[in-house]
């Protein structure tokens, strides 16, 4: 119960609470436990395919990295150190192994559509509103633009958390994030003005 009478943040509840999931999965995985394995799967598949999406654009690519991801969770888990940011962790294995696979077939494809629209329908943890957005991203942002909003809107990181993992200026992702947003609200304006 909050006593001060401050309102409860409950997002940051959430996000808080789900890192400690994923710290206590990693943890009970490194410990022995296979069966950490479906509740760590259950937390982070969705955000792990959707930023692998965002690199890869290719859905077979990113199933293949999304079970490679879990194989590297598994045989890494002893050696993981919490340091309260478990998604940082699981994101960097996902970089890795993406740059991997586009090295190992040295190309970059597009997305269709249709898969994606697909995936994000069969997503239960992205609501309407974020699939509409995301969609629209595809079209109208650059790389960088879209993975930024994928992470920040699909993975609940923190803009913080992007600059570190991303490795750049927290006011360059901030001013990233913002103008992405600004270009698909001018889209989303427009399309209401067309139905209109």
């Amino acid at each position: 119960m909050n006593t001060d009478n401050q309102p409860v943040n409950l997002d940051k509840w959430k996000e808080d609470n789900i890192d400690k999931q994923l710290d206590k999965c990693i943890h009970d995985l490194a410990a022995g436990d296979k069966s950490a394995m479906r509740d760590l799967y259950n937390y982070s598949a969705s955000s792990v395919y959707g930023f692998a999406m965002s690199i890869l654009k290719n859905p077979q690519d990113c199933e293949d990295v999304l079970h490679d991801c879990f194989i590297r969770i598994y045989q890494s888990a002893a050696s993981y150190t919490s340091y309260g940011k478990p998604m940082a962790w699981i994101f960097t294995i996902t970089r890795n192994l993406c740059m991997q696979k586009l090295r190992e077939q040295s190309r970059i494809s597009d997305i269709a559509q249709e898969d994606w629209e697909q995936y994000m329908g069969e997503n239960d943890n992205i609501s309407s509103e974020d699939n509409m957005i995301l969609s629209e991203c595809l079209n109208t942002l650059s790389e960088e633009e879209r993975r930024i909003v994928v992470m920040h809107a699909v993975s609940g990181m923190k803009h913080k958390e992007i600059a570190e993992f991303l490795n750049m200026p927290l006011s360059t992702v901030l001013s990233k994030y913002n103008r992405s947003l600004k270009k698909l609200k001018t889209i989303l304006t427009k399309g209401d003005s067309y139905e209109g």
